[in-house]
């Protein structure tokens, strides 16, 4: 044991009020505390003074100052009241970690969200003023992996809850697929087949269309001729002219009764003749702007350099 140092209660008492630190790697000190392990088990732990020196029990496995040391940075963070050890050692309760409510529902999401409720007001008290000492960012520190415990619990009760719905989803989905793509596809496949006959006699309409506006051009040219000699003669080529035009606006080819009409339609697309002057004229779009710095994230993070970029690092809290 170091003697250079003297362990006492006063961490224990501390951290039961949310104020952690200093934390020193085999300098344990005396309190009771929970060991919280991968799957979700947690372990009492109690760490005393006795004649000088240090004893700890770990669950039922008792230990001396090198088993205290041991545990000591796996539990500082998890202190429990010596009531709730006492309760967890007969079995009759389960403490949560620090900060939890201990108001508990037995419903995961509840009982994380008074966690949450509870531990949001200590996290946003810690930021009402700047982290100045080795201290305060040992607290903050220990408050952000207590934070992200939470999101991740949350993540993984998220995704338990959640997965019947996404394979009660996928059966319904496989059920249904064929029966919606398979008949979809063979009727896009006969609109193809028709494309020949219906190309053809859209070709024929827009022919009739052209001999019937100049039948209608010549009609009104004679009209307006006539019109200086004979005002009737022209009015009957004036009405002639007005029917040339009529059937000059044939509908579309189209096959099909009503209510199964397959038609001609014009679907407008654009085809680039130009990628560079057309990448220039839509550059300060944002939804381009957007995807560019997407693009350059990307390039960035394999460590590519590109024209018009640089890599930019910057360290941040994680």
């Amino acid at each position: 044991m170091n003697t250079a140092y003297k362990p006492d209660y006063t961490y224990w008492q501390n951290a039961l009020n949310f104020k952690f630190g200093p934390v020193h790697d085999g300098e344990p000190q005396l309190g009771f505390f929970v060991k919280r392990n991968k799957g979700g088990s947690e372990i009492p732990v109690a760490i005393w003074e006795k004649d000088g020196e240090v004893f700890c029990l770990i669950g039922d496995k008792a230990g001396g100052f090198k088993e205290a040391s041991d545990i000591w940075t796996w539990v500082c963070e998890y202190p429990i009241t010596h009531d709730e050890y006492k309760r967890m050692v007969s079995g009759e309760h389960k403490p949560a970690p620090i900060g939890h409510n201990s108001q508990e529902t037995g419903n995961p999401f509840d009982d994380l969200a008074l966690q949450w409720q509870d531990d949001q007001e200590q996290a946003k008290a810690l930021l009402a003023k700047p982290i100045e000492t080795q201290e305060q960012a040992d607290m903050a520190a220990s408050w952000a992996k207590r934070l992200a415990e939470i999101s991740k619990k949350a993540t993984d009760l998220h995704k338990v809850e959640k997965q019947p719905h996404l394979d009660a989803g996928r059966a319904v989905d496989d059920k249904w697929r064929d029966l919606k793509e398979e008949p979809k596809a063979l009727s896009t496949k006969i609109k193809r087949a028709m494309d020949g006959y219906l190309q053809k006699l859209e070709r024929e309409r827009l022919e009739q269309e052209r001999k019937a506006r100049e039948e209608a051009e010549k009609a009104r040219r004679e009209a307006e001729e006539l019109a200086q000699k004979d005002a009737a003669a022209a009015a009957e080529l004036m009405a002639k002219a007005e029917q040339a035009e009529k059937a000059a606006k044939a509908e579309n080819a189209s096959a099909g009764r009503t209510g199964a009409k397959v038609s001609m339609r014009t679907f407008v697309s654009a085809e680039i003749t130009d990628f560079d002057a057309l990448l220039m004229a839509l550059k300060d779009r944002e939804e381009i702007k957007e995807l560019v710095q997407v693009l350059a994230n990307r390039a960035a993070k394999a460590n590519v350099q590109l024209l018009g970029m640089k890599i930019k690092e910057e360290k941040r809290a994680a």
